[in-house]
């Protein structure tokens, strides 16, 4: 192993000695017990279970830093349109939404194939 290496571990092993004793303190405290999702599955909302699992955590990251990807976006398009078409009660209105939602489809995996490089 290199020197930058041996320098990047040795970041990465603070940083995880770092994180492992703010969660021990946050348990001792009570403050982990005491928040709303304590030991209930996380809920990464929209488009996460969608989204390929190689792209999540760079999904995630920039979902919480306020920033929306394209392609997440699209599948929260791609929902809300399919609650649409459930709700609607018109032939012609279902036709045009489901052949909306085809293309929508088509464009996610596209561009779903794209990011995979």
């Amino acid at each position: 192993m290199n020197a930058n290496e041996q320098k990047r571990q040795n970041r990465l092993r603070l940083v995880e000695d770092h994180i492992g004793r703010s969660l021990a303190e946050s348990e001792r405290s009570g403050e982990l017990r005491s928040a709303s999702n304590f030991g209930k599955p996380l809920n990464f909302g929209d488009g996460f279970a969608a989204t390929p699992e190689e792209l999540r955590m760079g999904f995630k990251i920039l979902k919480d830093a306020g920033y929306v990807p394209p392609e997440v976006e699209l599948m929260r398009e791609i929902e809300a349109l399919i609650r649409t078409i459930d709700s609607a009660t018109n032939e012609e209105e279902v036709f045009q939404k489901r052949a909306q939602l085809a293309y929508m489809r088509q464009k996610l995996a596209m561009s779903m194939e794209r990011l995979k490089g």
